[in-house]
């Protein structure tokens, strides 16, 4: 049973979430707040799983309540609920990196409202299932160049599947990975934050310059072609990230098939791409070059992706070993990477 707390200055918007939520079972909303201080008496004392935060409030907004507790350990789960939080906007970002794990925009009109209930149910139950980690500290972890690499591809749908998946790799994983979701400009920094309260592995957005390192997971920036050439390190075949601003390519920059194509070679059979949800024709030919390089190819079961396009690509083009479902990805990963011969002596 999700624990809700409800934090709103609008009794319109407190009675019309309160009657969404509440037909769920699975849900049980524990209480309502008007403003921001409200809501930080209540977190106290309701101790509840997650709230759903507006952010324009009296007395505190939804911003200062993020910078009150958006930090803490034994924190509710936050989804943003605002008419500010729409995607790509500054006021989301800045909700993200201070601590809120998704956000939906609210609604202006009853009509409107009603239609996002099936997606407001579906978030908090997603968002409840991950335990909050404490940020990783960088600094704290010895650098060892990779020579081993995880490829991951995601569009439409992808973001919670990359909760689910990176959640659940094993903190030794022997590789680094490199994420290209297909996001607006500015907003892979925050989404990079909130992974790295979900994963073992600590998580950053790509800089230019990057020296692919073991245990560590580079999410693709936003405006750029996350391109992968081969550098030595260690004594190891390793990668380094160059952000490339050639035009974007099936309509989106980065583009999957730019990372998977320039990483393909440098890792050779060392290497496996995995396909999730998304539309479009982007990863097909990165897993063709991934395939033809010796590496392996995997695509998520379509049971479990929101659009099937991407993955599709790779199937048109004989470029898929087999078809997984998304809670099985991360162990085959591990398994298959443990399986790698990799370069350093």
């Amino acid at each position: 049973m999700a624990r809700v707390l409800i934090v709103d200055d609008s009794v319109f918007m407190r009675t019309v979430i309160r009657d969404m939520l509440s037909k769920d079972p699975a849900i049980e909303v524990v209480g309502s707040a008007t403003d921001g201080i409200d809501a930080i008496d209540k977190i106290k004392t309701l101790a509840p799983d997650l709230i759903t935060l507006d952010i324009e409030m009296p007395k505190k907004n939804g911003i200062e309540v993020l910078k009150e507790i958006g930090r803490q350990r034994n924190r509710p789960r936050i989804l943003m609920l605002s008419t500010l939080t729409t995607e790509g906007a500054e006021m989301t970002q800045q909700a993200i990196r201070l601590g809120a794990d998704d956000f939906m925009p609210k609604p202006k009109n009853l009509p409107q409202v009603r239609e996002i209930s099936d997606e407001l149910v579906s978030k908090i139950k997603h968002l409840i299932r991950f335990k909050i980690r404490e940020p990783f500290k960088h600094a704290a972890t010895p650098k060892k160049a990779a020579d081993r690499l995880v490829l991951i591809g995601s569009s439409a749908g992808g973001p919670q599947m990359l909760d689910t998946l990176l959640s659940t790799l094993p903190e030794d994983l022997n590789a680094a990975v490199i994420i290209t979701q297909h996001m607006p400009v500015g907003f892979t920094a925050p989404l990079a934050d909130r992974f790295n309260r979900l994963c073992p592995l600590p998580v950053k957005e790509t800089e230019n310059g990057d020296i692919l390192e073991k245990g560590k997971i580079y999410l693709s920036k936003a405006g750029f072609h996350t391109i992968v050439s081969r550098y030595l390190a260690d004594g190891c075949i390793t990668g380094r990230i160059v952000h490339s601003s050639a035009p974007t390519l099936h309509g989106v920059r980065p583009a999957v098939d730019k990372t998977f194509e320039s990483a393909a070679p440098v890792f050779g059979k060392n290497i496996i791409s995995v396909i999730l949800s998304g539309m479009g024709n982007d990863a097909g030919e990165g897993a063709k070059a991934v395939k033809a390089a010796g590496g392996t190819s995997v695509i998520c079961d379509e049971k479990d992706c929101l659009v099937y396009g991407m993955a599709r690509s790779a199937i048109t083009h004989d470029a898929v070993d087999c078809v997984i479902p998304l809670d099985k990805i991360a162990d085959h990963i591990s398994k298959a990477v443990n399986r790698m011969e990799g370069t350093c002596v």
